[in-house]
């Protein structure tokens, strides 16, 4: 189903009229016609693409929060996307204030997040999908993967709500990461099964261990206009690093420059006149990749959850590549338009756009899906376990308030002296006041090894671990980088130096206000070990927040417990 521009307009009248109970002059829909001047794109040239990525298995609108945490060094300072809040909004020309300063920031995000309301929602992004695809017929909806996980649902019905709702979304094209935390064997069910026929499951760089041969189709060529077009895929290079190599024995990973340019020349040989690469690397990992590739006209990037308002432009030997990313939970949406003559692109179009969904009225064939797939485990997912007082989200380099919660719940259900949680960027962000219900808790840690450990390890081995972790994130070379942000620790106070060599960037590490000594034995909890047959309680993440919440009923304004940082007072990457 399409819209005609009529019903469009139409749509979009309504939602400006009813979409927001609220008093602000700066809202959307206080202002007539503001829903349409965001999410009319006008139709430019002959190719399109709509781009959507870290949904991480939300199908209800949420609210997330931006950082205002993310160091860029290097080649990386002060470039996109490592600029945060004012830093950004002038970067991009972004008036401060706005809509767009909202969904693109941190700054003040609770009042700004009650007033333009959630973000994301399946049925909201299908309103949207249908909206742009009433002027590009034409366009490939391309999916950058961590979609199966990241919800209570997608984890109890093994993905298959998440898989069903993309095929319902329309998407035609996808690529993967945390998909592979479901085992290689339901990976291929989908894949060879539910996908079949609908959507095209892609990754160049996902290679049998024993032969070298592709597990997937690297690549799909499709026309559009009368014009080839190939969108190569590019699957999350770390996946047995950053995720338990046991889900995935038999398979091997990695960037595959060379391959890339391989895939590039290949397609292009088959008359391929734009070449796409739908992307898991992360954008600092494409943009130098970008750099050594010729030939890509475009990178539609996931992974690092960075929504960026334009691309980056990577020069290279074969011209410039468009390097993209669009952000995470079903917030944005990426419309890329090219202009192709003469068998090559002449001009684009770009725009990311926030998904509003007070703004965009719900797919009624979408929300009844949900509601159906949902209804099973409704009780459960409703389940109120606690009130915040204060914002939990989590985002950025370091702690946010979420992580804290997880931390100080583990070494006090545990008994532990200290507590690491992974520094992942995945989870939803609750505003002051709001229950916290089973479904928003698990929202941030609904994962296929969610054991909870409790380890004994001297202060050395805890600066290692933690020296380790911080190089995997400040290495100034982005293909060093494999994926997360600093590890996440509850107990343990420490001063960085993000431009350190390894292995001096963690100084004067103190536990529970105390020097840490080298040779001392500390108790330390944390949780989603990577290794198999790793030893714990065999408790899961859940049953240890789910108790701490329950017993505490109130959780008060949590104090963060940032490192101390030096020589970042200019990064416009850091506001603290």
């Amino acid at each position: 189903m399409s819209f005609s521009r009529r019903e469009f307009l139409q749509v979009l009248a309504v939602a400006s009229a009813s979409g927001m109970a609220i008093a602000s002059e700066d809202a959307l829909a206080a202002k007539p016609g503001a829903g349409e001047r965001l999410y009319h794109v006008p139709k430019y040239g002959n190719v399109s693409f709509l781009h959507f990525t870290d949904c991480h298995a939300q199908l209800l609108p949420i609210y997330f929060r931006e950082p205002n945490v993310n160091i860029g060094l290097g080649d990386a300072f002060g470039r996109a996307p490592h600029i945060v809040g004012e830093h950004l909004l002038k970067y991009f020309g972004i008036r401060p204030g706005t809509a767009a300063a909202h969904a693109f920031t941190y700054l003040d995000f609770e009042r700004a997040a009650k007033t333009y309301g959630k973000v994301g929602g399946f049925a909201h992004l299908r309103t949207l999908v249908k909206m742009l695809k009433a002027d590009r017929p034409h366009a490939l909806l391309c999916d950058g993967g961590d979609t199966w996980q990241g919800s209570a649902t997608s984890l109890w019905t093994n993905a298959q709500d998440m898989v069903d709702a993309c095929k319902l979304l329309g998407v035609n094209i996808m690529t993967p990461h945390w998909e592979f935390t479901f085992g290689a064997q339901r990976v291929k069910e989908v894949v060879e099964k539910d996908f079949k026929g609908h959507i095209d499951f892609i990754a160049h760089n996902v290679k049998t261990a024993d032969f070298e041969e592709l597990v997937f189709e690297p690549y799909v060529i499709k026309e559009q206009n009368g014009i080839p077009v190939a969108v190569i895929g590019q699957a999350f290079p770390y996946t047995p690093i950053a995720n338990p190599r046991y889900m995935v024995p038999d398979w091997t990973f990695g960037i595959r420059d060379d391959h890339m340019q391989k895939m590039v020349d290949e397609v292009r040989a088959k008359g391929a006149q734009v070449v796409v690469v739908l992307s898991h690397n992360g954008m600092d990992v494409d943009i130098k990749m970008a750099s050594r590739v010729r030939g890509i006209d475009a990178i539609l990037g996931g992974h690092t959850h960075d929504g960026m308002p334009a691309p980056v432009i990577v020069k290279n030997a074969g011209g410039q590549t468009l390097v993209t990313n669009a952000g995470s939970n079903g917030k944005f949406l990426g419309v890329l338009d090219f202009d192709v003559r003469g068998g090559k692109v002449q001009g684009y179009q770009y725009r990311l756009l926030p998904v509003f969904a007070n703004l965009l009225p719900a797919d009624k064939e979408m929300a009844a899906y949900i509601e159906k797939v949902r209804a099973p485990f409704k009780a459960k997912l409703e389940e109120k376990l606690a009130v915040t007082e204060g914002l939990l989200y989590r985002r950025g380099n370091f702690n946010g308030t979420w992580d804290q919660l997880i931390c100080e719940a583990l070494m006090e259900v545990k008994g532990a002296d200290a507590a690491f949680s992974p520094g992942v960027r995945w989870g939803t962000s609750l505003l002051p006041g709001e229950v916290i219900t089973f479904e928003r808790m698990m929202d941030q840690m609904a994962i296929t090894y969610p054991t909870t450990t409790l380890n004994e390890f001297t202060g050395a081995q805890i600066k290692e671990i933690m020296e380790d972790v911080a190089d995997n994130l400040f290495n100034p070379d982005p293909y060093y980088q494999q994926g997360g942000d600093m590890v996440r620790v509850g107990g343990i106070e420490y001063t960085i130096d993000p431009a350190a060599p390894m292995g001096q960037r963690i100084q004067n590490l103190m536990i529970r206000g105390k020097p840490m000594e080298a040779d001392k034995k500390y108790k330390v909890a944390g949780w989603a070990s990577v290794q198999e047959g790793v030893q714990g309680t065999a408790e899961p993440i859940w049953d240890v927040v789910g108790k701490y919440l329950r017993d505490k009923k109130v959780i008060g304004k949590l104090k963060l417990n940032q490192p101390k940082l030096i020589g970042m007072e200019k990064n416009p990457g850091v506001v603290l």
